[in-house]
């Protein structure tokens, strides 16, 4: 059975969750990136699976208020944040939990779905199930849009991910998605257009921009 690990490794990491990914990811960047790509609407149904502690959804919120929010976690402390988060800030998001390969959404439920960070903690038959389930729930034409791990431009972001990343969360699920691997799992899960749109340097590796659409 599939099991999620805690945010940063450790349960007793995940208070130092949001501070050490605003630093060593860039993630006001990449974040604004998957924005940008989602052109979010008025009255849509997004996801944001695997969605931490809010910040990506919260994100969402304030580009398109209007949308239908709801973000997606199996970890229930990072979802306690979240919760919290979107308290402090009246935004109206719902947050479930429980697990990114059984989906508990009815087919075509979403116009978008987000995602951030999230596919590199999965195995490899892990991600190939939860891009499976991701293609259910998107509705035609809906579109999903990922900001993760990517192949490495050169030596340097190679060795930045081999250092930082992949020491922390380890190669058995981390290897597919350095080597660039993800979006050819999307597109063996039904998924079409996919295409990597943007490719940022930080001082954890090479993270990518992909999007697709059902």
């Amino acid at each position: 059975m599939s099991t999620f690990k805690p945010a940063l490794g450790f349960s007793a990491l995940t208070r130092l969750f949001d501070p050490v990914v605003a630093v060593v990811s860039r993630e006001r960047t990449f974040k604004a990136s998957v924005i940008a790509a989602a052109r979010l609407a008025p009255g849509e149904a997004v996801l944001d699976l695997g969605c931490g502690t809010g910040t990506l959804a919260l994100l969402a919120h304030a580009a398109a208020p209007a949308a239908h929010l709801t973000g997606f976690d199996a970890d229930p402390v990072v979802l306690a944040s979240a919760r919290s988060k979107a308290g402090r800030a009246a935004a109206e998001i719902s947050f479930d939990q429980g697990m990114s390969t059984a989906l508990p959404y009815a087919d075509a439920s979403f116009d978008a779905v987000l995602s951030t960070l999230f596919f590199h903690h999965l195995s490899d038959a892990d991600k190939r199930r939860t891009a499976t389930e991701v293609a259910r729930v998107l509705r035609p034409g809906g579109r999903l849009i990922v900001a993760d791990l990517g192949r490495p431009q050169d030596r340097a972001m190679r060795v930045a991910v081999r250092v930082t990343t992949q020491l922390l969360d380890g190669t058995a699920t981390t290897a597919s998605s350095v080597d660039g691997e993800l979006p050819g799992m999307l597109t063996a899960a039904g998924l079409v257009g996919v295409t990597v749109v943007d490719r940022l340097r930080t001082p954890t590796g090479t993270i990518e921009t992909v999007t697709a659409r059902r």
